[in-house]
């Protein structure tokens, strides 16, 4: 069975970092694209980075562009999040996602496998 598992969370002031990893195993890691996503409270959840299989593509969303970096370790099955320049309007659950894909997607819809999600709350 695949799972994906996140960690690394917390409690930051504005202007901190954080760094969120997420742990794959039951599927083949390195054949995935990989994205991670966020959903505050009472919004919808949206993409923040994507990553493709072989790290040779990456994507991000415009309100983290030079701010956050993804990465992937294929040896280690593990996708990170670097975030930067944390502010209040970045706190939400962040979830990881995978699937097989040639592009990057950047809609949820087109993930098949997700983790439970790891919180994110910047103070201000």
């Amino acid at each position: 069975q695949e799972y994906l598992v996140e960690s690394g969370g917390g409690l930051v002031q504005a202007g901190g970092s954080l760094r969120l990893s997420c742990a794959a195993s039951g599927l083949t890691f390195r054949m995935y694209t990989m994205g991670w996503f966020r959903q505050a409270p009472g919004k919808e959840r949206e993409f923040v980075a994507g990553i493709s299989w072989s790290g040779g593509t990456t994507l991000y969303a415009d309100s983290v562009k030079g701010r956050f970096a993804i990465t992937r370790d294929n040896a280690k099955d593990t996708v990170y999040l670097q975030l930067g320049g944390l502010k209040p309007e970045d706190t939400a659950v962040y979830s990881c996602a995978a699937d097989r894909k040639e592009q990057v997607p950047t809609k949820a819809i087109d993930y098949r496998y997700w983790g439970q999600g790891t919180q994110v709350t910047v103070s201000s």
